[in-house]
């Protein structure tokens, strides 16, 4: 009996030492180069930036998941048709800033390339509102995206590009035209533990 005791707390603690040692924390910033799909918007890319955390949670040695925490700001331009089909509405320019949540699954062939793939969850935040409220209204107002990209590892530093493109209508005005957000991220990260 306890023998089987010792054996399980013995694998409970190589479990956790493996875990702990594949497990890392960072930060990271870089631009946004992003516009927003739709008749009313401009085809060309505008530049914004994004900068949060990041974690690296081993699954393996090839295998890793990369929860991160990020702030983004996507900016976009209208064209003319904008305010012809929403009348009496007039922007030129225009800034989404989210809370965005990416969880990208990562593989590692060799130790310096990894090839990421997965989704982001993004939380449109109204200056105008609190913390909470933005919160409340997260799934009336979020926007889910798929990401695909590189991460180069280069020691404790991180250099990563990646595509992302939204799958749902951000459109809160009314349903005439479909808008997506879409774009690429270039960063840098370091990670710090």
């Amino acid at each position: 009996m306890q023998t089987k005791i010792l054996a399980c707390l013995v694998a409970a603690l190589t479990i956790t030492t493996v875990s702990f040692a594949q497990f890392h924390v960072g930060a990271k910033a870089g631009v946004n180069m992003s516009k927003i799909d739709g008749q009313s918007f401009k085809e060309s890319f505008d530049y914004g930036y994004h900068l949060g955390g990041f974690a690296e949670i081993g699954l393996g040695k090839k295998w890793a998941l990369q929860p991160e925490v990020l702030f983004n700001q996507f900016n976009s331009k209208t064209t003319t048709e904008f305010s012809d089909i929403y009348q009496g509405e007039s922007f030129k320019n225009v800034t989404l800033n989210y809370l965005s949540i990416p969880l990208l699954l990562s593989y590692t062939p060799s130790g310096i390339l990894s090839l990421q793939g997965g989704a982001q969850f993004g939380v449109l935040m109204d200056n105008s509102k609190t913390l909470v409220k933005n919160g409340e209204e997260a799934f009336k107002n979020g926007d889910f995206s798929l990401l695909g990209g590189v991460q180069l590892n280069l020691g404790s530093f991180r250099v990563s590009g990646r595509y992302f493109v939204g799958l749902n209508n951000i459109n809160d005005i009314d349903s005439k035209d479909k808008w997506r957000n879409q774009g690429f991220q270039l960063s840098l990260g370091f990670k710090i533990i």
